[in-house]
């Protein structure tokens, strides 16, 4: 929990046009931050309308490290100019793209920087050519949750989550076509993303969640471990977990592939299904972060990472057998111990993409 005293905005409870606008003195300390920027959730939700709603991506210069490194689950890039070149070119694709911030939930403090977690539902329709292919004139509409190291004005880390799958669903494409495409380039330009995976499992088998974690009498006032306890549940240790103590029997779940959730069946077969196809699982927590909700809730905002097994025929395909990666992102709304309502982000095409890697490696087509 952020121990300071200082509370940055509930944008879920704020109109856009107030976000826009503040009306209050700086509300924390923020060094080395503009003036007219109130909270790291101001900053974070201001500067994003500048780029992408009104259309000036040139201002990232002013906004992102001249190195800063932006990690995807298909493909990281560095630097401020490839970040700007990357909006330009979504913009050409897209040039009616919206980003409405649901929330920002933060951590950290302005000497070792403010870690955001940027909750965001976009809407676009694509006019133009996209990485997908040709313009479908057809309208998408999505999640993503960004989370951005923030130092002194300037964003210095970003790691991306969006739920792709929901995107190319919408325009008309088949996302199995779309990843077996994006696989055979990879294999064929051994791209860099291929090491980053195999790095990153490496990683996360050796640090998963472990050890003895009890579920905390009040989770809002101990996120990190009620995040321990609820995604090593979830994700690692599935079949003996019991959702009832953690979910509220009205919980609302919004999943990749525009997947809408309510309650612990819904839940439940969601989870066994990921589990039928990913075996010998591992989860890392990367980024643990909090705010109030209203009087006594409290938004919490995790980054993890997943490994396991494509072991068990699903909604992935046939298995492949390959160690699979997920990088994915998690909003929770806990009140009175138990969550009410939940967004989780991470990108499916990827994880697609990854088993087409492997099928086309073990095939040779």
């Amino acid at each position: 929990m952020n121990k300071n005293k200082w509370t940055a905005t509930d944008v879920s409870t704020t109109d856009m046009a107030d976000m826009m606008k503040p009306s209050t003195l700086r509300t924390m300390p923020m060094k080395g931050f503009d003036d007219h920027f109130v909270d790291i959730a101001d900053y974070i939700v201001r500067i994003t309308s500048w780029i992408w709603d009104e259309k000036k991506p040139d201002l990232c210069i002013n906004y992102y490290s001249q190195d800063c490194p932006v990690h995807t689950l298909s493909g990281n890039v560095s630097g401020v100019e490839r970040v700007i070149e990357g909006t330009k070119n979504t913009l050409a694709s897209f040039p009616d793209r919206t980003l409405d911030a649901l929330n920002v939930v933060w951590s950290g403090n302005q000497d070792t920087g403010y870690l955001s977690s940027h909750l965001i539902m976009s809407t676009m329709t694509n006019t133009g050519p996209s990485e997908f292919g040709p313009a479908t004139h057809k309208q998408a509409r999505f999640l993503t949750i960004a989370d951005c190291l923030c130092v002194e004005n300037k964003i210095i880390e970003e790691w991306l989550m969006r739920d792709t799958i929901t995107v190319v669903r919408d325009l008309g494409y088949d996302p199995f076509e779309i990843a077996s495409k994006q696989a055979l380039q990879d294999i064929k330009n051994n791209d860099p993303i291929l090491a980053a995976h195999k790095q990153e499992i490496d990683r996360i088998k050796q640090n998963p969640i472990s050890g003895p974690i009890e579920l905390p009498h009040r989770p809002e006032a101990n996120p990190l471990p009620f995040a321990k306890y609820v995604l090593r549940g979830l994700w690692q240790n599935h079949s003996d977990f019991d959702l009832s103590k953690v979910y509220d029997f009205r919980a609302e779940i919004s999943m990749p592939d525009n997947k809408r959730l309510y309650g612990k069946k819904d839940l439940a077969d969601y989870f066994n299904d990921i589990h039928s196809m990913l075996t010998k699982p591992s989860i890392t927590i990367d980024h643990v972060g909090d705010i109030p909700y209203m009087e006594t809730g409290r938004d919490i905002a995790v980054r993890w990472s997943f490994t396991g097994l494509h072991t068990g025929t699903g909604r992935y395909g046939e298995p492949t057998q390959a160690p699979i990666r997920i990088l994915g992102a998690t909003h929770w709304r806990v009140i009175k111990g138990r969550i009410h309502r939940e967004w989780t982000v991470f990108d499916e095409v990827a994880v697609l993409r990854q088993i087409a890697v492997a099928r086309i490696s073990q095939n040779g087509n």
